[in-house]
């Protein structure tokens, strides 16, 4: 294969050097207690003048791990005050540039309490800058020993293990921390930088389309390692359209001339090899730079509140106007302006007609609904056909195919924990609530659950298990801090739930514990519900407020409230954190006593119409509540814009 001077440009990032990747490293900033993320111009500091490693936490186009959500450790917070006082002065000699001294007051900071994760991680960045990169990986390895689910400490490895030349491993850490933190843009780009050295190439353009399929602004230099790895396999054709991509995305770039440079060598060699000249462009210099962002000050300044309740109650009104037509994309936003300038002063008020709500698909000549219902607040758990009476379109059901108990179906749980700043003083007693509520509820051997945990981040601290004790652990690893990136985690979760394979029905739920508030997602309410909605997930809220607002409603409850609803769920506000494990407990009751109807609609036609649902149960002559989707699709698929 003939070498490419793309391929040998790429190849020159194998050699990056230590003092690069040192300012790479992320950890907790002395003062609060929470994380800073440290984001120096490394290109300056490299004998190549290239990096992209560097994580842009100040990127607000992308979903960067923010400081507090990225690097703090509940251990951290137990840290004693000479810990702190010795870790202080390290962390401020590492900013100085002074390696020797900040890894003597470091490595003090460690010994007196070897569980400070946050000491390990900056001792390994001093080490690593020093080039002594052995006990650099030593130290980023302690840090995940102490604590398996932050990703800053993933990627410092992978730093480390790049230094090393271990790229196997490199590549295998750079992964886990993307996996940990899945929605965070420059966490990709790392790994598809760790994949390309270690010269796995499929995975690269692989994790290329999960970057290009976002929204993913800041982050087209994933379309250079993606030309890269197209080289490596020889197909030059594929090369110059990712090339082309890349100077589209970003025309602008700093570094958008040499980019230019490599696009016309591409060409170049694409016209020798047609006219069967092996003639070798000469490779031009390349100076790589990045602009600075904003300060983290800038970044992670929040809006006031009134203005992020403004923009709450619009995106609730929005997904509350949609959901009676048969696109829950479409609405009419001067409607939603106006109701959204009058419920401004005084509250938010429910609408005053009932909204359809949740919605499910079929592509075949059967719907299959999931329902719970409840008398007086507790599910009623021996329902029969008979109790039930459907309505599809307006009528009645041509049959009545199937009925059960949905408790013998395998769960599927997804676990969502609010861990912002506004929940800091409940965290603790939420994390044994919940803790007690997975023990009690995960009970059948196919029952599978996930935890993740949301503040400016979504960081999943426990994949998909059957195993309490580790979704109890990853509960209990989870420590407050940061802003709140709660419908991004509900969408995340929600594509999470859809996506694994199965080979039977399974009860796709997910809980949702938070006090409702959002201020850090780029994906909004009504994309949060579409999503839901499209997975047939039906979402359960448990709000953590202490207290009521004004006439008694909270914007974050009614989020709440409506996710809830228009998903088929059910919404618990307990009004108090001293009877959350209340609510939970009820929660756990209505889960396990859900119920599946499969049916042949009367009058059915794959016209892509929209068809409402209307299911009533009576049980010894009382009117029970059910919650459940409120209709579906008779065929084909949704618009896509609901995805985006």
């Amino acid at each position: 294969m003939v070498d490419l001077p793309l391929r040998r440009l790429l190849l020159l990032c194998v050699l990056l050097p230590c003092a690069a990747s040192a300012q790479m490293m992320t950890f907790p900033s002395p003062g609060s207690g929470y994380g800073n993320r440290t984001s120096l111009d490394a290109i300056q500091l490299t004998q190549m003048d290239f990096t992209f490693l560097q994580i842009n936490m100040q990127d607000p186009d992308g979903t960067p791990l923010q400081s507090p959500s990225g690097s703090v450790s509940k251990l951290d917070l137990k840290a004693p005050g000479k810990a702190q006082a010795e870790y202080q002065k390290g962390y401020q000699l590492l900013m100085r540039k002074d390696w020797p001294g900040a890894v003597e007051h470091l490595a003090k900071a460690a010994a007196i309490y070897p569980s400070y994760v946050a000491a390990h991680n900056a001792l390994g960045s001093a080490y690593l800058s020093a080039d002594q990169n052995e006990d650099a990986r030593s130290e980023f390895a302690q840090a995940i020993a102490l604590d398996d689910h932050l990703p800053n400490s993933y990627l410092n490895l992978g730093c480390a293990q790049l230094a090393l030349k271990d790229y196997p491993s490199a590549e295998e850490s750079l992964r886990k921390a993307s996996t940990i933190a899945p929605l965070d843009l420059q966490l990709l780009i790392a790994l598809a930088y760790g994949e390309f050295v270690n010269r796995d190439y499929p995975a690269v353009l692989e994790t290329m389309r999960q970057v290009h399929e976002r929204k993913h602004k800041g982050a087209a230099v994933v379309h250079f390692f993606a030309a890269g790895a197209w080289e490596a396999q020889d197909n030059l054709g594929e090369a110059q359209r990712e090339m082309e991509v890349l100077l589209r995305e970003d025309p602008k770039s700093a570094s958008g001339d040499q980019f230019r440079q490599i696009l016309e060598q591409i060409k170049a060699e694409k016209l020798n090899r047609a006219s069967r000249k092996e003639v070798k462009p000469e490779l031009a210099p390349a100076t790589f730079s990045f602009g600075a962002g904003p300060t983290a000050d800038e970044a992670h300044q929040q809006a006031q509140a009134v203005l992020q309740n403004f923009k709450e109650r619009k995106q609730i009104l929005e997904a509350e106007a949609a959901a009676d037509s048969t696109c829950v994309d479409c609405g009419a936003s001067g409607a939603v302006e106006a109701a959204v300038a009058s419920s401004f002063g005084s509250g938010l008020k429910q609408p005053e007609r009932y909204v359809p709500g949740p919605v499910l698909r079929a592509a075949v000549d059967e719907v299959t609904l999931v329902f719970t219902a409840t008398d007086h607040g507790k599910s009623v758990m021996d329902l029969t056909p008979s109790d039930i009476d459907v309505r599809d379109d307006r009528q009645t059901p041509a049959a009545i195919l199937g009925f059960r108990n949905e408790s013998e179906l395998p769960l599927r749980l997804g676990f969502v924990i609010d861990t912002s700043d506004s929940v800091t003083d409940r965290l603790s007693f939420e994390e044994a609530a919940a803790t007690k509520f997975l023990q009690k509820v995960m009970t059948n051997p196919g029952d599978l659950a996930f935890v993740v945990g949301v503040n400016n981040s979504v960081l999943v601290v426990q994949d998909f298990t059957a195993d309490q004790t580790l979704t109890s652990h990853a509960v209990n690893q989870l420590a407050p801090g940061g802003g709140t990136a709660l419908w991004d985690a509900v969408a995340f979760a929600a594509d999470k739930l859809k996506s694994h394979p199965e080979v039977q029905p399974v009860a796709r739920i997910l809980v949702v514990i938070s006090d409702g508030n959002d201020n850090s997602s780029s994906v909004t309410f009504k994309q949060a519900v579409a999503k839901a909605q499209r997975g047939e997930v039906a979402v359960y809220t448990v709000s953590t407020r202490d207290s009521y607002g004004v006439d008694g409603d909270f914007v974050g409850d009614h989020a709440l409230r409506t996710l809830s609803e228009m998903t088929g769920g059910a919404p618990f506000i307990p009004g108090s954190v001293k009877r959350l494990e209340g609510s939970l407990a009820d929660l756990q009751q209505v889960i396990r006593g859900r119920y599946l109807v499969s049916y042949k609609p009367a009058s059915f036609q794959r016209d892509g119409r929209y068809r409402a649902i209307d299911i009533e149960a009576r049980k010894g002559g009382h009117q029970l509540k059910v919650f459940a989707r409120k209709g579906y699709y008779a065929a084909g698929a949704q618009p896509d814009s609901a995805e985006r």
